[in-house]
């Protein structure tokens, strides 16, 4: 992939569909100041050439699933397939490669209850040949990430730009709820619904549609799901009011100007924790703060520009002494985004 270099016009366009996944492209043009046809073309272009895609994904609370992070530790010469296999999986997100090429790190999702709730963590993985390690942290709370963006890739329409994507955009005034105070692009805070509603198999059906391509037109989505266009329209609206689930954009992050990644592994007394975590949430190198399970009890994902940026990073901005120990994971290779797939 040749190297891209992004535009106000492209950095734009790609906040707006952050906002709303599903904005006509018509409104986005006109808020951005261009025309459909302009805006149409570098789409397709980002598509093409940066692996832009907008995806919808459930919350985990109207699905039903939990979440965990898996730390794998595999031969060299069989990481690459593993990390394949899982990528290639229904139920793995964020399926990356780190630490010198010898750690697999996926998201996980499980049921909680039934015969095979657990087989991928206790009974796939395990034997599997070629791995010789694996830690599980049971995701408990997520602070960055999910619903709200990597700031890196918000920070070019201002405030009234966002106002018009949300009230006049595909969901109107009800996409503004539960914004985030510093972002306004959301938060993983349940919503009213959340506890209440759980996905019917007319609607894990529509997401399927959705998951790779969250922009299709209803007409795409009534053929794929054997449903009509208006039928499928009220579903999505309700299901976006309801907070079922979420629309996600995946991006290469190099064309942003990313050329260091890295997981951070932290262990935080829990009296501190969400105190450290909320602190970091509001850290413009980190796309992703999660809690979890296990020896160390924070996650973050760093996206910096360079390995100076990282360093400067660590040793003066998270160099506190609430932080007992940060182990870091240079990470080598992204098989699979939020729900797009790679390039093997």
């Amino acid at each position: 992939m040749n190297a891209l270099t992004l535009d106000d016009l492209d950095r734009g366009l790609i906040h707006a569909l952050q906002v709303d996944g599903r904005a006509p492209f018509t409104l986005v043009a006109e808020i951005l100041g261009s025309s459909t046809q302009t805006v149409v073309r570098r789409y397709r272009r980002l598509y093409a050439r940066a692996g832009l895609r907008v995806v919808a994904l459930p919350s985990p609370r109207s699905s039903g699933t939990h979440q965990w992070f898996v730390r794998l530790t595999a031969a060299t010469r069989s990481a690459h397939d593993i990390a394949v296999a899982l990528a290639r999986r229904p139920d793995t997100s964020w399926v990356r490669l780190t630490s010198g090429g010898t750690e697999i790190v996926a998201i996980i999702y499980t049921t909680p209850s039934g015969p095979d709730a657990h087989a991928l963590l206790l009974r796939d993985i395990p034997r599997t040949a070629g791995i010789t390690a694996v830690s599980a942290h049971y995701l408990l709370h997520t602070y960055l990430g999910g619903p709200t963006a990597w700031r890196g890739r918000v920070d070019t329409l201002d405030a009234s730009q966002q106002a018009r994507l949300r009230t006049e955009g595909t969901t109107g005034p009800a996409q503004s709820r539960g914004t985030h105070p510093r972002t306004g692009t959301g938060t993983s805070d349940p919503g009213p619904h959340d506890s209440a509603y759980r996905l019917t198999d007319a609607d894990r059906l529509l997401l399927n549609a959705l998951r790779d391509d969250a922009r299709l037109s209803y007409a795409e989505l009534a053929a794929a799901t054997g449903s009509t266009a208006s039928t499928v329209a009220r579903r999505l609206t309700e299901l976006r009011a309801r907070d079922a689930l979420f629309l996600d954009v995946d991006i290469e992050p190099s064309v942003l100007g990313v050329t260091v990644s890295a997981l951070l592994w932290m262990q935080v007394a829990p009296a501190h924790l969400d105190a450290v975590a909320t602190e970091l949430a509001g850290h413009q190198e980190l796309a992703v703060v999660a809690a979890t399970t296990g020896p160390t009890n924070l996650v973050a994902h760093a996206l910096c520009r360079d390995a100076g940026h990282l360093h400067h990073y660590l040793t003066r901005k998270v160099a506190w002494e609430t932080i007992a120990r940060i182990e870091t994971a240079p990470v080598l290779r992204t098989y699979k985004a939020a729900a797009t797939l790679r390039a093997a």
